[in-house]
């Protein structure tokens, strides 16, 4: 994923993705997009086309208007919607994380 991100790629499209792949590519976001074997096909014999990765509605929009649905997890798409990543996640927590603490803490 590092080497596509430096080389400017933001999203893959395949009709399958190695979970192994998918999540190193999440992580470091690169959006993995996994679509049907038409769309995939279309793709293949459209090279150039535009096509745009709507990550909030889940959705592919190909030229002409047709829209493909793809899987991502709720966490994933929240972390890529918002710029953060996992620790980035866990570092905006920290006064819930705090407070949490502080109101469970072991009292002699």
């Amino acid at each position: 994923p590092w080497a596509l991100l430096d080389y400017g790629i933001r999203a893959v499209i395949s009709t399958g993705i190695a979970d192994i792949f998918r999540g190193n590519s999440l992580k470091n976001g690169l959006v993995p997009v996994i679509v049907d074997a038409d769309t995939h096909a279309w793709l293949v014999a459209n090279p150039g086309a535009e096509v745009t990765i709507d990550v909030e509605q889940r959705l592919v929009r190909l030229p002409g208007g047709k829209s493909v649905a793809f899987p991502i997890d709720g966490f994933s798409r929240y972390c890529l919607l918002n710029g953060v990543d996992q620790l980035g996640f866990l570092l905006k927590q920290d006064a819930a994380i705090s407070r949490f603490e502080r109101e469970r803490a072991w009292q002699p």
